[in-house]
């Protein structure tokens, strides 16, 4: 009853707070591939129909903003190869349907933004194609000036088959030729295409890839590209939310939000050698691990918005990176501590029900397990397949599952704008128990977190507090002392509190 109580509190907490919610944007971002998440025509092949199928699920489940990998035309079952910067692949269906996404979407307050790659286009595209055909007929042609090429053989460079000249391509083996970002027509090309999926299409932002590629080696030349890229969208769409992938450490990192750029992906908290991962590991010391960790990246990036995540579709998934096959408790806790960080936190799909997934690409973008009856094909190339954990349809019906916790997590983002958008201050951390304060205008809240997964700890505090969210990942729950001084935390336990008057 006291779980119930707790989390009627959250949604009511969450009610009152909407409108701040709406000024400052989605909080919650889940990253979907579309291959692998619903399919609507019964081809195996998820699509946007079927993603549409799912917006209650993802609506009521707490995430209001959607990351949809590549749905440009491609050759590729990833679509990072893009032919046609202004339609949907056929295999997700077409842009009337990508219109219902975003308008459903819209609907039920979830933003969306779509993977916008600019690094490179598919050997397949228009441009590409006819840039090659004027290289093997000796004539002049503008497309050849969007890409990169030469005359002689280097690293990285393909030969143009039937000529003497050669294309960069970094992503070696992809059909991916590099764009030439110096190019003023490319430029201008990178504002129509922009403008028809901020404006025509009314996506609200987009997820940039690969970031530190566009000028290779070149970290100025590159902050200077995304700064231009920034001052296009926000002239086309105020307000439009930009996310890039900067695969780097935290000192990089932080030199790329001088372009002015939303958000990066914190990559230094992600996987199993980040620190939200890395801190649970060994026989002590969790909570300080993490908040020294935590604290750099905030003196580090103090001014930018944070974009934490714990897996992707490039990297291996979390309950691998925490060994959590057979310890619920510590799939739950991992969830706990990357969703009371600040900024826009984001979930790959499947990680609220515990799906794995490493090694090959392919590997760590399987079906979405809705329920054995209901799942896309496998993506070609799969060399591992494994669900640990119960399905989705299963685990609904589970008050104590992964996925209900995460849920509660969602909703407790939501209701208490100050963890993603407030100024964080360490009040107290000891070697298992860590007490934030989180400050957003006038209203704050304390989050304290016991990293222990095996014994219950003891905070006390310098104000009397009340409990407004209880999460435990077990049966044990918090408790305050009666006045309000003395909170004692379960295993793995996280508790939001409001404050009172301070002790004297």
């Amino acid at each position: 009853m006291k779980k119930l109580a707790c989390l009627l509190l959250v949604f009511l907490l969450l009610i009152a707070y909407v409108p701040s919610m709406a000024d400052n944007g989605a909080v919650n971002w889940y990253e979907v591939f579309v291959r692998s998440y619903q399919d609507s025509d019964g081809d195996g092949i998820g699509d946007l129909q079927g993603l549409i199928s799912r917006l209650d699920y993802i609506a009521d489940m707490g995430w209001d903003g959607l990351w949809l990998m590549p749905v440009m035309p491609s050759p590729s079952y990833h679509k990072y190869d893009v032919i046609d910067y202004y339609d949907i692949d056929s295999e997700y269906g077409t842009l009337e349907d990508m219109r219902m996404l975003i308008s459903e979407a819209h609907e039920r307050g979830i933003e969306i933004i779509i993977d916008m790659v600019i690094n490179h286009t598919s050997t397949q595209h228009p441009w590409f194609r006819t840039a090659c055909a004027a290289l093997r007929e000796g004539k002049e042609s503008p497309y050849i000036a969007y890409y990169n090429f030469q005359q002689h053989a280097e690293s990285a460079f393909i030969n143009v088959q039937g000529t003497d000249w050669y294309y960069e391509e970094r992503f070696s083996g992809g059909a991916m030729p590099d764009l030439n970002l110096e190019n003023e027509q490319v430029w201008e090309e990178l504002r129509k295409i922009a403008a028809f999926w901020l404006n025509d299409m009314g996506v609200d932002g987009f997820r940039l890839d690969a970031v530190t590629s566009y000028h290779t080696n070149n970290t100025d030349k590159n902050v200077k590209a995304l700064s231009r890229f920034k001052a296009i969208c926000e002239e086309l769409k105020e307000g439009s939310y930009l996310v890039g992938e900067c695969w780097a450490g935290l000192s990089v990192i932080a030199e790329y939000y001088q372009s002015g750029i939303d958000s990066f992906f914190l990559f230094p908290a992600s996987q199993a050698e980040g620190f939200i991962a890395s801190s649970m590991r060994g026989r002590s010391g969790h909570a300080e691990k993490f908040a020294k960790s935590y604290q750099n990246v905030l003196e580090a990036i103090p001014e930018g918005i944070l974009a934490p995540f714990l897996s992707n579709h490039d990297t291996g998934r979390t309950i691998g990176s925490v060994q959590g096959r057979s310890n619920i408790p510590i799939a739950k806790f991992v969830e706990g501590v990357l969703n009371m960080m600040t900024g826009r936190v984001f979930t790959y799909y499947g990680e609220e029900i515990g799906m794995v997934g490493s090694g090959d690409d392919p590997n760590k973008r399987l079906a979405m397990y809705w329920s054995d009856k209901d799942m896309t094909t496998q993506p070609p190339g799969v060399t591992q397949l494994e669900y640990a954990y119960p399905s989705w349809e299963k685990q609904a019906e589970d008050p104590s599952s992964l996925l209900n916790y995460c849920k509660t997590l969602y909703h407790v983002r939501k209701a208490f704008p100050m963890i993603a958008d407030g100024k964080n201050e360490f009040v107290y951390v000891d070697s298992e128990l860590l007490l934030m304060r989180r400050i957003l205008e006038n209203e704050s809240c304390l989050i304290a977190m016991n990293f222990s997964g095996k014994s219950a700890g003891s905070l006390v505090l310098n104000k009397s507090a009340a409990i407004a969210a209880d999460i435990e990942t077990g049966t044990e729950q918090a408790e305050l002392a009666e006045d309000g001084l003395t909170l004692s935390l379960p295993p793995y336990g996280i508790v939001i509190l409001t404050e009172g008057e301070e002790i004297k």
